[in-house]
């Protein structure tokens, strides 16, 4: 018999329809005759059941080979790796994937972290290898072989193909809203990003245990979750909400199961190199710790409202400024204020008017690391996108976040002209600018998603699920009984809703376990 959560993301009910449903993509469907009319073929017919080959979600997937293919295209004149004349910077087409191979000693066969300390976490060292050593084995045999452009090559193949994965996960876990992947499927940040570094290697991993998770595999789910934080820590970040959500409906043994498989399996994965490598294994954490303020934070951000407004004596530091000389001070700082970060999400989560969806949750984790690490990348933005499709799917905002991450890609790139040659591309202030743009827009999508968990009835995947399709064994479930005491403590308790006869909402939240939206009426 299926669960309540398996129904959540596999029935394939009557499918969301962008044009009518989303604000933004209704007022943009003017140019093209409007939204999708009332006698439309198959308009309610369900996702999958379609007499025609391309459906939406194989719309999708071909619109994320699509971005893909381009973005290829964009890094080509980078990948025979000969940069004369700055070309990686002038034409947007720097990876480190490709200067890796040679700063690694990939192209000389030295194995990471055995022959050579490596600055990414083990799993990521792991695929290096897998994918270098090979191409090293075979330039050997073949002195004429470009090895980095197949070093490159092959990597931009298998992170591709983790690409489309992640793409078929988001449409599984949205069934009845395939064209939330298109999102991710277009995102201009994964034609610029996506394979500056090896972040889709942790993104697929992750994606996939959040998709075990859904399915109400907390064991799969930790393990997946667990490997993604060997390749990229953020992963691990998702365990805090599962956590959280675990306490509120008082299924902690869910949680717990996935916090423990995630542990074992994060230090199964590290044990045989941190043992007998130890000093090239800690290099990850050393330069994490003494790193400085990095281009594009928060913290540089105030460093040069230090060095624009600061003292007139040039030996007076600024507060910014003084955090860049005393490096151990601005990690504490960022980890605290990250920490105050993650309780005021733990606070939200169990305190909120109805149980907040995962997704919502793990993004806002995830964003608050960013907005408060002393280290952005540009590839960074990767991480964002799979958990914002999934806690808001909403094209205004997204597209608005999108446009910003552009800006900051193309001032980025001018900073590293201009400190590669040593003549400015523009003032400095114009990356500044962008660099605020990206922080606002981020900020932003936060404060929307907090008002969506405030106001359920303004959550776009709540008005087509009856609760969490990502939620696994939380979905459909009543609050702890803890939570019900404390609503009858606290002095102006929401009453729960009534739901709308005939709906698809959980018998046991249709009684008002834990459940209020200020009266929204729940869709069938």
């Amino acid at each position: 018999m299926r669960t309540q959560s398996t129904r959540g993301i596999d029935d394939a009910g009557a499918p969301d329809h962008p044009s009518r449903s989303d604000g933004f993509v209704r007022g943009v469907s003017g140019a093209i005759g409007g939204p999708l009319g009332d006698h439309a073929v198959a308009l309610d017919r369900p996702v999958g059941r379609e007499n025609r080959f391309w459906t939406a979600a194989r719309i999708v997937l071909a619109l994320v080979c699509l971005t893909l293919a381009l973005h290829w295209v964009q890094k080509s004149p980078c990948q025979d790796g000969a940069w004369q004349n700055n070309v990686q910077y002038t034409r947007f087409c720097y990876t480190d994937v490709l200067a890796l191979y040679y700063a690694e000693r990939l192209n000389e066969g030295a194995v990471p972290y055995r022959d050579h300390p490596v600055e990414y976490p083990v799993l990521t060292g792991y695929f290096m290898g897998a994918l270098g050593l090979p191409v090293h084995a075979l330039g050997q045999n073949d002195p004429g072989l470009n090895q980095g452009q197949w070093f490159y090559n092959l990597n931009a193949l298998v992170l591709g193909a983790l690409a489309v994965a992640t793409v078929a996960v988001i449409l599984a876990l949205r069934r009845r809203r395939p064209w939330d992947a298109a999102l991710f499927a277009l995102a201009p940040a994964l034609m610029l990003t996506a394979t500056v570094n090896w972040d889709l290697l942790a993104i697929g991993l992750a994606a996939f245990g959040l998709l075990a998770w859904a399915r109400s595999r907390p064991l799969a789910a930790g393990v997946l979750l667990g490997l993604a934080g060997a390749a990229k820590m953020w992963p691990l970040f998702i365990l805090g909400p599962i956590l959280v959500l675990a306490l509120r409906t008082g299924r902690l043994r869910a949680g717990l199961t996935a916090l423990g498989a995630a542990l074992a399996s994060l230090v199964l994965v590290n044990l045989p190199v941190a043992i007998p490598y130890r000093e090239n294994w800690d290099r990850f954490f050393e330069l994490n710790s003494t790193r400085p303020i990095d281009w594009g934070t928060l913290w540089y951000i105030g460093r040069y409202v230090d060095g624009k407004f600061g003292n007139a004596n040039p030996a007076d530091l600024g507060p910014f400024e003084w955090l860049n000389v005393n490096i151990p001070t601005l990690n504490y700082l960022s980890y605290a204020l990250f920490g105050l970060a993650c309780l005021g999400v733990a606070a939200l989560g169990l305190l909120a008017p109805r149980r907040p969806r995962l997704a919502q949750l793990a993004f806002l984790v995830v964003a608050a690391f960013l907005i408060f690490s002393k280290v952005w990348s540009q590839q960074f933005v990767l991480w964002l996108l799979p958990l914002v499709v999934l806690a808001r799917p909403k094209w205004g905002a997204f597209l608005a976040w999108q446009l910003a991450e552009v800006c900051y890609f193309v001032a980025f790139y001018g900073e590293l002209l201009g400190a590669a040659t040593g003549k400015p591309v523009f003032p400095e202030g114009v990356f500044v600018l962008a660099a605020t743009l990206r922080l606002t827009t981020v900020v932003v999508l936060c404060v929307l998603v907090v008002r969506e968990i405030l106001n359920p009835g303004l959550d776009a995947v709540r008005n087509t699920y009856p609760d969490d399709p990502d939620g696994g064994l939380f979905d459909g479930t009543r609050d702890a009984p803890w939570v019900a005491r404390w609503r009858r403590r606290a002095p102006a308790s929401p009453q729960p809703a009534e739901p709308v006869a005939g709906s698809t909402l959980p018998a046991s939240l249709a009684d008002g376990g834990g459940w209020a939206d200020g009266g929204r009426k729940m869709k069938s």
